[in-house]
């Protein structure tokens, strides 16, 4: 996949709208893995903006994983400041919902019946009076 290029002025939307976002992947130290890769993907397809935390790990190489992350999984680099990194991909479209045909054996639904409200008994003592 190559990564996905997006007009600035909804970059800087989706920028604005990552802001309160926590990450939601956390890289250690085995860096970029492919159970990593599988996490990013999953996050992106329920989150579609995403926030990752890579640990220390110098400028150079955390671009070059950054670049690497939005390139494999087809996704725009948001933003990047210090160890975090922020991605998007939109949600795959998903499939319009069958249409019941008319012709439908099943019953309609019952209206349900309304209850007459119930009285509570009375609580406490009463007070009779002498």
């Amino acid at each position: 996949m190559s990564e996905l290029k997006l007009p600035h002025a909804q970059i800087m939307t989706l920028r604005a709208s990552a802001h309160g976002l926590d990450p939601v992947v956390l890289l250690g130290a085995a860096g970029l893995s492919d159970a990593v890769l599988r996490e990013i993907d999953r996050a992106l397809r329920a989150h579609e903006l995403i926030k990752v935390r890579a640990g220390r790990i110098d400028a150079q190489e955390r671009d070059g994983m950054f670049l690497s992350v939005a390139e494999r999984l087809g996704a725009a680099r948001i933003q990047s400041i210090g160890h975090t990194f922020v991605l998007y991909r939109p949600a795959p479209a998903t499939p319009a919902p069958r249409q019941a045909s008319k012709e439908s054996t099943r019953k309609p639904a019952r209206k349900a019946a309304k209850k007459a409200p119930t009285r509570r008994p009375a609580t406490g003592k009463a007070r009779v009076q002498r």
